[in-house]
């Protein structure tokens, strides 16, 4: 993998459908296999959609008391060993909020509220395992400060109707990517990716981009993808994902992450 024939040294790992099953722990050879990369010397980088705070007991189950992970599918890039954020990339999300209530006046939003929790318009099932604060507002409240990540709920819509009504969704200085499997989307600041924060994080540790690896399940993970020097999905992802990896593993509840990184480690 390497270019000179050496196992990877950065790898990011996205969490929900990837490390895990929502809801359910990390399964023990996963961790096992995460702790031996770790141990020789590789950079395990989580880099999920979660917030901070969501985040939080994922690591102390990998046992990564020290490095980097990326949250806020990018917009969040926290020092672990610090327990702090080493950078924030918000947004306004009054002009989002204000185009999207026009085109689903019942669409349920959250804004994360970083290391704290998030505010909301209303209960929203995408943000079960939050963690943290959850605290309902009004729309004015919800928009009032910048936010690093912002969700948008359609409790009534289809994924088909949602995708369509999006076509005329004309918002500046925003990026957003849809749910897989519900009629939700994700918007984060423009240009913000996984992929994006894992190119600064590279470059700043000064790894050579055929020395990365990434694995993924969901839309958010395209630009990570594409980033790596190695691709890995899941065998529960997307199809539209699997034909553009390098290889595809075995699904998350078969410990897939394990499969890839015991041939290395």
């Amino acid at each position: 993998m390497d270019i000179d024939g050496g196992p990877p040294r950065l790898i990011a790992l996205d969490v929900d459908g990837t490390l895990l099953k929502t809801g359910a722990p990390v399964s023990d050879r996963v961790s096992a296999a995460v702790r031996a990369a770790i141990a020789d010397g590789a950079h395990v980088v989580v880099s999920t959609g979660r917030t901070v705070v969501s985040t939080r007991p994922v690591l102390a189950e990998l046992g990564l008391i020290r490095g980097h992970a990326i949250c806020s599918n990018g917009a969040v890039h926290i020092d672990i060993e610090e327990d702090e954020p080493r950078a924030v990339h918000a947004f306004d999300p009054q002009p989002a909020v204000t185009a999207l209530r026009e085109l689903f006046p019942d669409m349920i939003f959250t804004a994360e509220q970083v290391g704290v929790g998030v505010w909301a318009t209303g209960m929203s099932p995408g943000e079960y395992y939050i963690g943290g604060d959850y605290v309902v507002v009004d729309h004015h409240t919800l928009c009032s400060v910048p936010t690093p990540r912002l969700n948008c709920w359609w409790p009534e819509g289809s994924v088909t109707e949602m995708r369509r009504l999006l076509e005329t969704l004309a918002v500046p200085d925003i990026s957003w990517v849809y749910g897989e499997f519900g009629p939700w989307l994700t918007i984060s600041r423009e240009g913000v990716s996984k992929g994006w924060a894992l190119e600064r994080l590279r470059r700043a540790l000064d790894i050579p981009r055929a020395a990365t690896l990434a694995i993924g399940d969901g839309f958010n993970d395209r630009e990570m993808l594409a980033w790596a020097g190695h691709s890995v999905a899941m065998a529960n992802a997307p199809v539209e994902l699997h034909a553009i990896v390098d290889e595809v593993t075995a699904d998350v509840t078969a410990d897939g992450v394990a499969a890839v990184l015991e041939r290395f480690f």
